[in-house]
C-alpha cells in the first residue's frame, strides 16, 4: 500500500508540473507579433483541449476495459508506456522549440508592489501624477510594456517618488522594496482584474463537478441497456458523452463557426473571450434544467414503473440512460466554450513572466469547484434532513429531490451569470482600454523627476 501511495504521490506532482506549464509552452512556440502567429494561438487551445479530450475518451473506454477485463498490471503499464514515449519525443525535439529564459520570480515584483504601496499608504496622489510617477522597464525583460490604467489607483501609490528613493544610474530604482516602477504595479493590476473572473469559474465548474460525481448515481438507477441487447453502458461511462461533444465541437468551432464569426465581427477570433466564457455559462445553466427535468422523469418512473431494484440504491427506473446525454451534451458545449476561453484568457492577460501562473489559476479553480460543490451538498444535506419534503439527496436517490438541487445550481449558475456580466463590463483587456494612457508618454516625464530626485539626494 505504501509503494501505490508513493507511486499516487508522484502521479501529482508530475501532474501538478506538467499541465499548468505545457499550456504556457504549447502557446509560446508561436509568434503572436505575425498574423500566422496570432491565429496559431488562438487555434491552439481549441486543438490543445480537442487532442486532451481524446486522450481522456480512450483512458475511460479502452484502457478502462483492459484494467477491468484483461489486468490492472497491463491497463496501469500501457500509460506509463505511453507517457515514457512522449517524454523520448519531447527531449527529441528539444533543440527545435522556442524557451523563452526565465527572468526571476514573478511573485517577488509582486509582493514588492504590495509591501511598498502599504509602505506609502498615508501619501496623497496628486491630481497630475503622472511625473511623480516613476517608470523603469529593464532592456532585456520578456514583459510587454503596458499602458496606464485607472482601476486600483491605490497601488500606483508604490511607484510614488519622495525624495528618500535613490536611483541607480542604469535609471532603476536602488531598493525596489521601497520604489516600483509602473510597469510593476500594472503588472499585479493585470492580477487583480483576473481574479473576479477566475471567482466566476469556480462556480461555473460546479455543474461540471456534478455531471461526473451525482450523474453516475442517476445512472445506476436508470435502464442502462442499450436497445434491447444486455449490454449495459458502465453508470461511470456516462461522463464519456460530455467529451464526446466536446470533441466533435471544438474541430467545428475552429474551422467553420470561427472564420464565419470574423466576418461577421471583424474580431480576431471571432467573438471575444469574455463572450465565450458568457455562452459557456449560459450552457451550463441550460444544463442544470435539462438535469433537473430528466430526474423528475426518472423519479417518476422509478415509483411507478421500476424495472428492478439495485442493492442499497433503490428502484431502478425504466427510464433509459440514453436521456441522460442531453444535459451532458450542453455540459459540453459549456466546456468548449468556457474552459479553452478560460485557458486562453489567462494566458493573455497575465504578463509574459506570468503564464505558468495562469495555467496553475485554471486547475486551482477546478480545485476549488470540488470543495464548493462538496460544502454545498453538506448544506443541503443539514437544510432538508428535517424538512418536511425530506433529505433532497439520500442514498436512495428515489426517495429524494435531485431535481430541486438541480434546480438550485441553476439558480446559482444564473446569479453567477449576472456577475460574470458585471465583471465582464467592467473588465479592461491587457494592453488596451479607453482609460488608459501609454507609458512610454510619461517615461521622459519619469526620468526628469527621477533625475531630479537623484540630484536633490546629491
Amino acid at each position: 500500500m505504501t509503494f501505490l501511495k508513493t507511486g499516487l504521490g508522484l502521479l501529482l506532482v508530475g501532474a501538478a508540473g506538467i499541465r499548468p506549464c505545457n499550456l504556457a509552452f504549447g502557446a509560446d512556440q508561436f509568434n503572436p507579433n505575425t498574423d500566422s502567429g496570432k491565429k496559431g494561438i488562438n487555434s491552439f487551445f481549441n486543438w490543445y483541449f480537442f487532442t486532451f479530450t481524446v486522450a481522456q475518451l480512450i483512458s475511460l473506454t479502452i484502457i478502462v476495459y483492459i484494467q477491468s477485463n484483461v489486468s490492472w498490471a497491463v491497463g496501469l503499464g500501457i500509460p506509463a508506456a505511453l507517457m515514457f514515449l512522449s517524454s523520448i519525443i519531447f527531449f527529441m525535439g528539444a533543440k527545435m522549440y522556442v524557451k523563452i529564459k526565465p527572468s526571476g520570480s514573478p511573485i517577488t515584483s509582486i509582493v514588492q508592489v504590495i509591501v511598498v504601496a502599504t509602505k506609502k499608504r498615508r501619501l496623497k496622489l496628486p491630481d497630475y501624477q503622472y511625473p511623480s510617477l516613476f517608470n523603469y522597464v529593464p532592456p532585456k525583460s520578456m514583459n510587454s510594456k503596458l499602458p496606464y490604467t485607472y482601476q486600483f489607483r491605490f497601488l500606483d501609490k508604490a511607484a510614488v517618488m519622495t525624495p528618500q528613493d535613490q536611483i541607480n544610474p542604469n535609471g532603476s530604482a536602488t531598493d525596489p522594496w521601497n520604489l516600483c516602477s509602473m510597469q510593476q504595479v500594472e503588472e499585479v493590476k493585470c492580477l487583480l482584474r483576473v481574479l473576479p473572473i477566475w471567482v466566476s469559474g469556480i462556480l461555473y465548474f460546479v455543474v461540471i463537478v456534478q455531471q461526473h460525481t451525482i450523474l453516475v448515481f442517476q445512472a445506476l438507477l436508470s435502464d442502462r441497456r442499450v436497445g434491447q441487447s444486455k449490454f449495459l453502458i458502465p453508470a461511470a461511462s456516462y461522463y464519456v458523452f460530455l467529451m464526446i461533444s466536446v470533441a466533435i465541437w471544438l474541430p467545428m468551432y475552429d474551422r467553420k463557426v470561427v472564420p464565419l464569426l470574423q466576418r461577421l465581427t471583424g474580431k480576431e477570433g471571432g467573438i471575444t473571450l469574455l463572450q465565450r466564457m458568457g455562452i459557456g455559462i449560459f450552457f451550463s445553466i441550460l444544463s442544470m434544467l435539462v438535469s433537473a427535468r430528466v430526474e423528475q422523469h426518472r423519479r417518476t418512473l422509478a415509483l411507478i414503473k421500476p424495472l428492478g431494484v439495485e442493492t442499497r440504491k433503490g428502484a431502478i427506473s425504466s427510464m433509459s440512460g440514453l436521456w441522460l446525454i442531453p444535459q451532458l451534451t450542453l455540459a459540453g458545449l459549456a466546456e468548449a466554450f468556457m474552459s479553452v476561453a478560460q485557458v486562453e484568457f489567462y494566458y493573455k492577460q497575465f504578463p509574459e513572466n506570468m503564464r505558468s501562473i495562469a495555467g496553475s489559476l485554471y486547475y486551482c479553480g477546478h480545485a476549488g469547484s470540488s470543495y464548493l460543490s462538496s460544502l454545498l451538498i453538506s448544506v443541503i444535506h443539514q437544510i432538508t434532513a428535517t424538512s418536511e419534503t425530506g433529505n433532497w439527496l439520500p442514498e436512495d436517490l428515489n426517495k429524494g429531490r435531485l431535481d430541486n438541487f438541480y434546480c438550485l445550481i441553476a439558480a446559482l449558475e444564473i446569479m453567477n451569470l449576472c456577475y460574470f456580466v458585471l465583471c465582464a463590463r467592467w473588465f479592461r483587456y491587457k494592453g488596451t482600454g479607453s482609460s488608459s494612457i501609454e507609458l512610454e508618454k510619461v517615461t521622459k516625464q519619469s526620468e526628469r523627476s527621477a533625475n531630479g530626485v537623484s540630484d536633490s539626494s546629491l
